[in-house]
């Protein structure tokens, strides 16, 4: 013990006094127990975790393969795809970031991924036609498999590896099976984001509301 507190001990005058003791309190209190963290910013998770994100990145690798190998060097459509592919995959990314900031952003720019990936879808299939090869239905053999195989985790593991040993039409279809998925994701993301900024607002309006509080606790 130290000789101030002893002091204080042995002073009947500081012990019956509560100002003196709430200070000397206050003072062993650290300041981030003294006032709770104000935030009025959303905390999102990295991109590179969405699922979305994830299927977005293995399209954009396995279209730039496709375009390399299946198509002949000049044909414009090689740029067209392979851009389409990037665009859904960076405005995922962006639109992620942008959330803390601007929640029109964040939609806009899944509303960009989306329309990114539909011109890409368009692309294959115009592929599959143009060449007589078969886009698989439902009623096709392999549908099935090459669904449940773009939905796996297990194509996250090998999917470089097994597009080396397709041919143009099943790598489309794996495509184009991978942007009908990706397409649902986005499309209940864009949901989930007009439903969130209907409840809690934008970031002005949480900024405004969190300096209201602010001010109102202080009184």
């Amino acid at each position: 013990m130290n000789q101030n507190n002893q002091n204080n001990q042995n002073n009947p005058s500081i012990q019956n006094n509560p100002s003196i003791q709430n200070n000397q309190n206050n003072q062993n209190t650290p300041s981030s127990q003294k006032r709770e963290k104000i935030t009025f910013l959303p905390r999102h998770g990295h991109y590179r975790q969405l699922r979305v994100y994830q299927v977005t990145e293995m399209i954009y690798d396995i279209t730039f393969y496709f375009t390399q190998r299946f198509l002949q060097k000049g044909d414009r459509t090689i740029d067209q795809m392979v851009q389409a592919a990037r665009s859904g995959k960076q405005n995922i990314a962006e639109g992620n970031q942008a959330a803390a900031t601007s929640s029109e952003t964040e939609i806009k720019l899944t509303n960009v991924a989306k329309a990114s990936l539909e011109e890409l879808l368009d692309d294959y299939e115009d592929y599959l036609r143009v060449r007589g090869l078969q886009q698989w239905g439902n009623l096709h053999p392999r549908y099935e498999k090459m669904r449940e195989y773009a939905r796996s985790e297990q194509i996250k593991k090998d999917y470089a590896e097994k597009v080396e040993k397709m041919s143009d039409e099943e790598i489309a279809n794996l495509c184009i099976t991978l942007i009908h998925q990706a397409n649902y994701m986005l499309h209940h993301l864009l949901e989930t984001m007009q439903d969130r900024f209907v409840t809690e607002g934008g970031i002005k309006e949480r900024m405004f509301q969190t300096r209201l509080n602010y001010r109102n606790s202080q009184k």
